[in-house]
């Protein structure tokens, strides 16, 4: 498995795989302040809803201790921290997990208890979440397998794999699980424009696992699934309201309404920490709006006239009735979805 994402203690640093520089080199960038983690997770260095959740928690770790190196008081220090906490919750907006990993950091930074007390459950909350997150991708994998096993040819969108959560993966983690059970299953690989995260992370986990896939161009599925070679379609998650619409990466949505026409099995994969469970439906879900030259440009290559505008939100919203079932480390939920806390 991919080791992407390590905090240090002794050296208050996170070390994280840049994936921008994905799949032609593996290099790691050192975060040593709670800015650089705030930058990582908005330029896409880390992306995903879980890691996301599980970077955030470390990026509190730092702040944290940083202050406790100035020798700040208690009073100071939850002052700072919540401005700081305010900073990473602009960094990506759809991303439920974000919010759900700085209240679990807020709760502990905010409660009345000593600094000694703060800061030795702070440490045990982040890594908890951490390593919890991979603990509930493996259990989401074996109930999404039991599903998808019979399968020979599924189609995923977008990067849900080890490089999205804390090291095993959702959607890529159910491909994972039916893959020990069948090997000789085969990946449509959705290349996933603008930022192209299933043909660039996707395969590249893909390939290190030695999984049978094909990258294919996104307006390549629907044709894919008329000729019968689409037997099941697996997707992460960022955000699902209690209804069970489901925001994911922009362009699930169209697949969802090609599945639902040729009758193939549209399953979400996510922990429960990408439920929002203060949003009734998908219409409340607030969608990032992302820079215009990832659409413009691929390296230093224009791809569009330089003056022409462009529209480039990151998500959809799937309804859930387009849902076969949403898979998280609880169980399988079917339409009608109903979550409650």
């Amino acid at each position: 498995m991919i080791n992407h994402v390590k905090y240090e203690l002794s050296t208050n640093i996170l070390t994280v795989l840049d994936q921008r520089k994905l799949p032609d080199e593996e290099i790691f960038l050192n975060c040593s302040n709670g800015e650089e983690v705030a930058i990582a997770i908005e330029n896409l260095t880390v992306r995903g809803a879980p890691l996301i959740g599980v970077t955030a928690a470390y990026g509190i770790l730092i702040v944290w201790n940083n202050f406790l190196k100035k020798g700040s008081d208690l009073k100071v220090i939850q002052d700072d921290l919540a401005k700081y906490m305010e900073r990473l919750s602009k960094t990506r907006p759809t991303a439920v997990n974000l919010f759900w990993a700085i209240n679990e950091m807020k709760l502990i930074v905010n409660s009345n208890r000593s600094i000694d007390e703060i800061n030795s459950k702070l440490l045990k909350r982040a890594i908890d979440i951490h390593e919890h997150d991979i603990e509930n991708n493996k259990k989401i994998g074996v109930f999404g397998a039991s599903l998808l096993k019979n399968t020979k040819n599924i189609l995923t969108h977008c990067n849900a794999g080890a490089l999205a959560t804390g090291g095993y993966g959702t959607a890529v983690g159910v491909i994972r699980a039916v893959h020990d059970l069948n090997p000789v299953i085969h990946i449509w690989v959705d290349e996933t424009r603008p930022v192209l995260q299933g043909a660039r992370l996707t395969a590249y986990e893909l390939y290190k696992e030695q999984i049978d896939h094909s990258v294919i161009c996104d307006n390549m599925a629907a044709s894919l699934m008329s000729k019968g070679k689409v037997d099941g379609i697996v997707i992460g998650a960022d955000r699902i309201t209690k209804n069970g619409d489901t925001a994911n990466k922009i362009g699930s949505y169209s697949l969802a309404v090609l599945a639902d026409y040729h009758k193939i099995p549209f399953i979400v994969a996510a922990p429960q920490s990408t439920i929002d469970f203060s949003l009734e439906q998908g219409s409340e879900i607030p969608i990032e709006e992302r820079d215009p030259m990832e659409i413009k440009m691929v390296g230093n290559r224009w791809l569009t006239p330089r003056k022409s505008n462009v529209f480039n939100p990151a998500f959809d919203v799937v309804p859930s009735n387009l849902i076969t079932a949403i898979v998280t480390e609880l169980g399988i939920s079917e339409y009608p979805y109903s979550f409650k806390k």
